[in-house]
């Protein structure tokens, strides 16, 4: 028998092989294919070609990717100095290199900068800073990638409790896209709520958008939910608003790329759409966000660089024969905007923040701050 979706790692590292090990999400529901990431190219590819996707998995991969890069270039020859030794400044600039190919691979998850700039920082302090010799960086990059994962499993736990704190057993919840566990390390950030309410009997029902062009809903969201015996039910973009009206729904949980200074957040195209239509029959509209998404030099989301993505997804990627005209005019955003007037409430890893969100984002940066502080001392 075989295993179930929710049984393997959405992202991973092998050491060994030296490769990055994903799933690869084009394939999903149909095909469970575990592929291996071994160069800069294979790496950017799997990120542009969503073969992993959502942003914290996109992080996790990144740092992950630029980790295995890392350690090819530091054993070069081409970076060791007269003595056999690796020398720095030539290992940086390589790393550098490889960091800014990556990060150009996406450019509105938020997430994939954060980590690739996170792992920057830590080979700048352990080798210029701390002249730690490259094969011990290298080592400090394989520590500091773990831990991003491992930070993303609690973060979106921890999102999870206190979503768990909006909704009431048997609730009606929608969903849009998917910002579950194969978006992330575990649990997801919008279906977070849902999980741990899974393990506590409460018996969710929910409904998930199928999310045009790339069936992000449908594929991934109605899998895994399916896969975890959740009560959920199917539907078209377009059929939102009439669950939502029938009174089934009673709380919109949404995952997120990127969130501005003043709380607009920027998640998968007609995101703002389900927000808009929760406005008008007064559902609670709520984006779960981990920290790392929050982009305080965003100051709103008018500043979001919004992908766009081929005609193709929308032309003819999932059939058999194109379903429009030949050379028809395509646009197709990967992402929108979702204006902070119509979000209820942005649920993070540290607390809840609720209009103005200028003000309650800045308190969750303080709150993380001072557990940064704290976890230093300790």
């Amino acid at each position: 028998m075989g295993k179930n979706i929710m049984e393997y790692e959405t992202v991973d590292l092998d050491d060994e092989d030296l490769s990055v090990v994903i799933i690869d999400q084009t394939k999903l529901p149909g095909t469970v294919d575990i592929i291996k990431l071994h160069t800069a190219r294979e790496i950017w590819d799997a990120i542009y070609l969503l073969k992993v996707r959502g942003a914290p998995a996109i992080g996790v991969a990144a740092a992950f990717g630029i980790y295995v890069l890392a350690k090819r270039i530091s054993e070069e020859d081409s970076i060791k100095n007269a003595d056999g030794q690796g020398d720095f400044e030539i290992f940086y600039r390589k790393f550098k290199e490889q960091k800014d190919y990556l990060n150009s691979s996406r450019p509105t998850a938020v997430n994939l900068s954060w980590a690739l700039n996170r792992m920057e920082e830590v080979c700048l302090k352990a080798g210029r800073e701390e002249k730690k010799p490259v094969e011990e960086v290298v080592e400090i990059l394989h520590r500091e990638a773990a831990a991003i994962k491992e930070e993303d499993i609690r973060v979106c736990k921890t999102i999870g409790e206190f979503g768990l704190g909006l909704v009431k057993p048997g609730d009606g919840i929608l969903t849009h896209c998917n910002a579950g566990q194969l978006a992330t390390s575990k649990y997801g950030t919008a279906t977070a709520p849902i999980y741990l309410g899974q393990e506590r009997g409460y018996h969710f029902r929910v409904f998930a958008d199928e999310t045009r062009p790339l069936l992000q809903g449908a594929r991934l969201t109605a899998y895994e939910l399916h896969a975890s015996g959740v009560d959920v039910t199917l539907i078209c973009d377009n059929m939102s608003a009439t669950v939502m009206k029938n009174g089934w729904v009673n709380a919109v949980f949404v995952g997120c790329d990127r969130v501005a200074a003043n709380g607009d957040a920027a998640n998968k195209i007609g995101t703002s759409v389900v927000a808009a239509v929760a406005k008008r029959y007064g559902v609670p509209f709520y984006v779960c966000a981990p920290t790392s998404t929050i982009d305080y030099d965003t100051p709103t989301g008018d500043e979001i660089k919004i992908e766009e993505r081929p005609a193709e997804e929308v032309t003819k990627m999932w059939y058999k024969e194109p379903m429009a005209p030949e050379g028809i005019k395509v646009f197709n955003p990967a992402f929108d905007v979702t204006d902070n007037e119509l979000i209820t409430a942005i649920v993070t890893e540290y607390g809840i923040a609720r209009a103005p969100f200028k003000e309650s984002l800045e308190e969750i940066r303080r709150k993380k701050e001072e557990g940064r502080k704290k976890g230093r001392k300790e």
